[in-house]
């Protein structure tokens, strides 16, 4: 492997010139003559070892030109190719809760929507060739990321996730409608929905069940996470002097609701109480079934024609500065 990376060439047929030039050299030597032919007897005063090395350096100088510019016609070429991957893989939608209570501090020492960031960002690092995107919701549903194999993209995306982008509540339906809509025409027969929520439906004008029975239909298996300790939990309920205002609010999760938007595409409802036990749900999900996918991917053209150009001038400069300083041959 070079420094480059491997290399192909763009225009091989004039390669071909190399080989004439190689049948050439050939023939050349075949015919050289017997004897030195002098055009004057005062030629042989001459120092033959310095006029010998001047000569074949010329030569060896001409040759080096002619194969540079032949390389570099052929346009050499590295890094660019497009590559058939067939691999295992799924196609995943992150649904991540942005309402007010994903800040709720009882995931201690970081609240609710932190942790969940972490868990979901190190679940995207874990991925090879799925494609992932993210819908935040709370009120209503936003597609962050379509479905891409772009990590990092995707990790910056869940960096900005934070509360107030959208309309306050939570729309459990309206998420589940974005991330199939999303979900419906993506590739290979495995298709996920990953949806994080802390509360219960409030908001939208889609009925969470409705929605479900759509998504199973389509193929998409959902997985659904209840994140929130038991009993009180302090949570945000305005801005003052020094910053949020917390009062113990009962956390609310609707268990029935997201068991059976799970059960009913073939999935599985978890119940995070703390941060540890977000980690252990990821890594369950991590062991989902897959599915073989072909994908494209291209990676750009480093054109390296340059280097044999420069080489074949360089050659070039040097015969003429040898010809010039030996001078004309009487």
């Amino acid at each position: 492997m070079t420094p480059f990376g491997r290399i192909d060439f763009g225009a091989p047929w004039w390669l071909l010139l190399l080989a004439l030039v190689a049948s050439w050299l050939w023939w050349r030597r075949r015919r050289r003559p017997a004897a030195i032919l002098f055009s004057r007897v005062d030629l042989l005063s001459r120092d033959r070892t310095h006029g010998r090395w001047v000569a074949r350096t010329i030569a060896a100088a001409r040759l080096v030109a002619i194969v540079g510019v032949c390389l570099a016609v052929a346009r050499p070429r590295s890094g660019a190719r497009e590559e058939q991957i067939e691999s295992d893989g799924i196609s995943i939608i992150l649904a991540v809760d942005l309402s007010s209570s994903m800040l709720a501090e009882d995931f201690q020492p970081l609240n609710r929507l932190e942790v969940a960031k972490e868990r979901v960002k190190e679940f995207i690092s874990a991925r090879t060739v799925d494609q992932v995107g993210i819908v935040a919701f709370s009120g209503e549903a936003l597609t962050q990321v379509p479905l891409t194999v772009d990590y990092p993209v995707l990790l910056a995306a869940v960096d900005n996730l934070q509360p107030g982008q959208l309309e306050d509540g939570t729309a459990i339906g309206t998420a589940i409608a974005t991330s199939a809509n999303r979900l419906r025409d993506a590739p290979g027969r495995s298709k996920v929905l990953i949806l994080l929520t802390d509360g219960v439906n409030n908001r939208g004008t889609i009925d969470p069940r409705t929605a479900a029975n759509a998504a199973a239909a389509l193929g998409i298996r959902m997985y659904t996470i209840g994140v929130g300790s038991e009993g009180m939990a302090p949570v945000p309920v305005g801005r003052g002097v020094f910053g949020l205002r917390y009062e113990n609010r009962p956390v609310e999760i609707d268990d029935a609701l997201l068991e059976y938007v799970a059960q009913v595409s073939g999935g599985r409802y978890f119940r995070a109480r703390d941060g540890l036990a977000l980690q252990r749900i990821y890594e369950q999900i991590d062991q989902l079934e897959r599915s073989p996918i072909r994908a494209k991917r291209y990676v750009r053209y480093q054109e390296l024609f340059r280097w044999p150009l420069g080489i074949a001038v360089a050659a070039l400069l040097i015969e003429l500065l040898l010809l010039a300083w030996r001078g004309p041959v009487p």
